[in-house]
């Protein structure tokens, strides 16, 4: 992956953006207060938080039933936030489509890696993995317009069950 992306380390220092972000396995990149409903960063904290761009994808290493090593979601709220340096916030080239990744993380392909480079260290409900291995992680892309073309053709596919269901 180090080869298609470099990870985010922007910080909020200049207090410019006040929408924190979270990534959720269930609803993808979010408002946090969409999500909590309330909001946990405050002035003292929001400072450290990483500034997530349009378009950047956002690993969470919280573990649940539906992301086992934690989800990879990209933010398509079309608007910038912040998030937790908890997070790793990556952005990639222009050699990648930005859908055709998001599908990919959207599969379990990647976690075997996952698996066999990180653990679940002390906390049962957290995923670990150092930044450098991380982005050692193997991804398959194809040329630009070959990942496009796989891109619409899978969300082509996601229409039609939602339709069937």
């Amino acid at each position: 992956m180090g080869d298609i992306a470099t990870k985010v380390t922007k910080k909020n220092s200049d207090l410019t953006i006040q929408e924190t972000f979270t990534n959720s396995a269930e609803r993808g990149v979010v408002s946090q207060l969409d999500y909590f409903d309330h909001d946990i960063t405050n002035d003292d904290n929001i400072g450290n938080y990483i500034v997530v761009e349009p378009d950047d994808f956002v690993y969470n290493p919280r573990i649940s039933v539906t992301a086992p090593v934690g989800p990879i979601n990209r933010n398509c709220l079309l608007r910038a936030g912040v998030m937790s340096p908890l997070y790793t916030v990556f952005r990639v080239n222009a050699t990648v489509d930005h859908s055709y990744l998001e599908h990919y993380f959207n599969t379990s392909l990647w976690h075997a890696f996952m698996n066999l480079e990180g653990n679940s260290g002390a906390r049962s409900d957290r995923f670990s993995i150092s930044d450098s291995t991380f982005f050692e992680m193997p991804i398959s892309c194809p040329r630009k317009d070959e990942q496009s073309a796989i891109a619409v053709f899978l969300e082509h596919l996601d229409s039609l069950i939602t339709l069937h269901q």
